[in-house]
C-alpha cells in the first residue's frame, strides 16, 4: 500500500492486517503521539505509546470515522493509558515518580540539518514539559498533535473556552521562559 494512499484505504487495509498500511498509519501519527507523551511522562513515553498502539489495534474494527476522528481517537487512548498509569501509581505510592527530561533520539551522523531540527524539537518539548501538567497537555495536543480546541476539550473533559484559556496561559508562560533563556544567552555571550 502506498504511503500517500487515502486514509479510508489505509484503514480498510489495516483492518485486514496489512502491515504496510499499519506502518503508514504509525508513521503519520507516532511523532505527534510521542511528543505528547514525552511532555507528560518522559521516561514512560515509549511504553505508553506502545500500549496506545496495542489498544488501537484491538479496537480498529470498531473505529468509525475519518482521519481527524482517528487522530482524536488515538490521543484519547493515549491519555487514558496515561491516566491508568497515574491511577496505578496512586495505588502503589512506591512506584516510580515523574522522570527527568526525554532521552535524545539517535541521529544520523551526516545529517546536520536533521540534527539541528531534532535539537530544536527537543528544546521546545523540554520547555513545554516544564509547564504545569495541564498546560503542557493542552499545548501539545493543540500545537504538536494539531487538534482543534473542541477536540482537546473532548479528550481532556474541559470546555472549549477552558482549553483556550489554558492554552493562552501556557503560551504566555512559554514566552516568559524563552525571554529568560534569550537574556541568559545574550548575557553569556557578552562575557
Amino acid at each position: 500500500m502506498r504511503s500517500d494512499a487515502p486514509f479510508q484505504d489505509l484503514l480498510a487495509a489495516a483492518r485486514k492486517g496489512d502491515e504496510p498500511a499499519l506502518a503508514t498509519l504509525y508513521r503519520r501519527l507516532q511523532p505527534a503521539l510521542l511528543g505528547y507523551l514525552h511532555t507528560q511522562r518522559p521516561n514512560d513515553a515509549d511504553d505508553l505509546a506502545s500500549e496506545t498502539w496495542i489498544a488501537a489495534a484491538r479496537g480498529l474494527e470498531r473505529f468509525r470515522g475519518d482521519e481527524e476522528d482517528f487522530r482524536r481517537w488515538m490521543f484519547t487512548i493515549a491519555r487514558r493509558r496515561l491516566l491508568d498509569l497515574y491511577r496505578d501509581e496512586a495505588r502503589r505510592p512506591a512506584a516510580a515518580t515523574r522522570g527527568a527530561a526525554a532521552e535524545t533520539a539517535g541521529i544520523a551522523p551526516d545529517a546536520a540539518t536533521e540534527a539541528i531540527q531534532a535539537a530544536d524539537v527537543r528544546f521546545a518539548l523540554s520547555q513545554i514539559a516544564s509547564l504545569p501538567a495541564d498546560e503542557a497537555e493542552v499545548v501539545v495536543l493543540r500545537v504538536v498533535a494539531g487538534l482543534s480546541a473542541k477536540d482537546v476539550a473532548e479528550i481532556t473533559g474541559r470546555t472549549t473556552v477552558g482549553v483556550r484559556v489554558v492554552q493562552h496561559r501556557a503560551l504566555k508562560r512559554l514566552a516568559g521562559f524563552l525571554e529568560k533563556s534569550l537574556v541568559t544567552l545574550v548575557g553569556a555571550a557578552a562575557m
